[in-house]
């Protein structure tokens, strides 16, 4: 086995947002540091978001009140990009609003914007920032108090995947933490319950990545012409695609380092 790192991404806003980058720093029990560090509360008053923000056992069965692709999929043809103390919405590569994330006031006029920019979404939106938990609804331990996640992807297993159903697929519909090249389709799959390790960093890997109606959405678009779902169930039996990871240790990840099994 040869598993090479072939992209590196997160999403500093959880579901509506997604970066590439070169490197990342990785931080035990979290992930990658910067990863859905913000969520938009719907339907929620300032005091109820604010309880979300900080509490993480506040979330449990309550992702229904979070704006995501599957529930607001106007939010597709937006991204957010997130540098050191500012947040940008932008719409086709092109900036709308920048604002200070350490200023309340401030953060409540991206909301507003976001309601200016799509009718169909109502007040209250709130946008949440929480460091120490960020907004993770992945369920891959026991623990009640917070649960973290990175996710990876093999892109051969796209490939193969695209090759079943004479589509193509974008990578990015799958919006994984790290993608790797150089091994089998769904060859990670057989990882599950095993410990990796990326540049002295070691992984374990927890699970296969379910999916939801959100890969439909080709990215920056409303198209959903794709029903990618249907098309996993009806070749491989199954809804999923990528596997989560927990950190267990601290350090930092590049593009092109190795991959290999420990355990």
């Amino acid at each position: 086995m040869s598993a090479t790192i072939s992209s590196i991404n997160y999403c500093p806003v959880k579901s509506v947002s997604f970066q590439t980058i070169d490197k990342c720093k990785i931080k035990k029990d979290i992930g990658i540091i910067g990863d859905r560090i913000f969520a938009f509360a719907k339907d929620l008053n300032l005091d109820k978001a604010h309880q979300f923000e900080k509490s993480p056992e506040e979330r449990k069965g309550k992702w229904n009140k979070v704006l995501t692709l599957k529930n607001s999929p106007v939010l597709n043809k937006y991204n957010f990009l997130y540098k050191k103390n500012s947040l940008t919405l932008t719409l086709n590569d092109k900036e709308i609003l920048t604002i200070d994330i350490n200023e309340l006031s401030e953060r409540q006029l991206l909301s507003n914007k976001i309601i200016e920019l799509e009718n169909s979404l109502k007040e209250p939106i709130v946008l949440m920032k929480n460091e120490e938990f960020p907004f993770f609804d992945t369920s891959i331990s026991n623990k009640v108090d917070f649960i973290n996640s990175v996710s990876l992807i093999n892109i051969q297993s796209v490939d193969d995947f695209q090759k079943k159903i004479n589509e193509k697929i974008e990578i990015s519909r799958f919006r994984g933490n790290i993608c790797i090249d150089g091994i089998k389709p769904w060859e990670e799959r057989e990882w599950i319950g095993k410990s990796i390790k990326i540049n002295n960093i070691s992984f374990k890997v927890e699970k296969n990545i379910p999916r939801c109606v959100a890969i439909n959405l080709k990215p920056t678009t409303n198209d959903n012409s794709l029903n990618l779902l249907q098309s996993l169930k009806k070749n491989y039996n199954h809804f999923e695609m990528g596997i989560y990871l927990t950190a267990l240790d601290d350090g930092e990840i590049n593009l092109g380092d190795k991959l290999e099994i420990t355990i």
